[in-house]
């Protein structure tokens, strides 16, 4: 090697190094003032926990307006559809949902979805009134009430904010670490000459290790997030078969509205990839569990009421 290069890479190593260690002096002597000086247990965790629940609400509140100015959705009078609204009306008698208004809209695909807030509402894709019939338009609909029973939006939204608060206290708590041992692997690989190696020293592989604890506890959380988002689309079936008493209807409507969203290219459709395909690492990331396994637990209620 160059001498004069490795004189160049062992200045920047030890100006490197000593500069890393002098912040990790600092930042241990400032970590001792803030531990002596912290306040109970209890304060912390509460102040943790009402700052990420007040910016989950936010967080909800202001989601749920976008989305409702995102879809362009406008009301559906009654005029236009006395007998969906009788349906409906009878909905809202049985179910503790309120009386979320129903608004129409052209949606990507055909579908529905419920959007809370302070003015809830169903927003219903055009094409579903010439899809579906009045059976499987009205478990849909009693399907979205369901969500506004359970509150699902708000509880995952504060859910969602608070993982990640958690995730933000992992972070924070093996940043020291990651910033010390990856400076310090650095400096010492330009001081051997070899700047490219620093990833293979046992610090380098401490920082890899505290980088994927970070990454692990966000993937956990999203998998924990992503689950709990199955679970209640598997509660609000079982809610909306339940009201209604029709399962299949249900099970017809979703069908439906999947075979709808599925592009229809005709002799060409085999050799286009639609995004349907399942395994498990997809199935896990989800946020609906997969449609045949719904239908079939649609169809196997049917079954057990005769």
């Amino acid at each position: 090697m160059n001498v004069g290069r490795r004189l160049v890479l062992g200045v920047v190593g030890l100006g490197t190094l000593v500069t890393y260690l002098l912040a990790g002096v600092v930042g241990y002597r400032l970590l001792r003032v803030v531990w002596a000086q912290r306040p109970p247990t209890a304060v912390v965790v509460a102040t943790v926990l009402g700052t990420a629940l007040v910016f989950g609400v936010l967080s909800y509140w202001t989601g749920t307006t976008r989305l409702r100015r995102s879809v362009d959705a406008v009301a559906l009078p009654r005029s236009r559809a006395p007998e969906l609204y009788r349906r409906y009306d009878r909905l809202t008698e049985r179910m503790r949902a309120g009386e979320p208004s129903l608004l129409v809209a052209r949606l990507p695909v055909p579908n529905a979805f419920a959007v809370g807030g302070p003015n809830g509402a169903i927003v219903v894709d055009r094409r579903l009134f010439a899809l579906l019939s009045a059976d499987e338009m009205e478990t849909l609909l009693a399907h979205e009430l369901a969500h506004f029973e359970r509150r699902d939006a708000l509880v995952q939204t504060l859910g969602y904010s608070l993982t990640q608060s958690l995730v933000g206290l992992v972070a924070v708590a093996l940043f020291p670490v990651v910033v010390l041992t990856g400076g310090i692997a650095r400096a010492l690989a330009l001081l051997r000459g070899k700047p490219e190696s620093w990833s293979r020293s046992w610090l380098g592989r401490t920082h890899r290790g505290a980088l994927g604890a970070v990454a692990l506890t966000g993937f956990a959380v999203t998998l924990l997030v992503l689950s709990y988002s199955r679970r209640r689309e598997w509660a609000a079936d079982d809610r909306a078969a339940a009201v209604t008493g029709k399962p299949l209807a249900l099970a017809r409507a979703l069908r439906k509205i999947e075979r709808a969203s599925t592009p229809d290219l005709g002799p060409l459709t085999p050799l286009y990839v639609h995004g349907t395909e399942e395994n498990p690492l997809s199935r896990l990331l989800s946020t609906h569990p997969p449609m045949d396994a719904r239908v079939e637990r649609l169809q196997r209620r049917a079954s057990q009421r005769g």
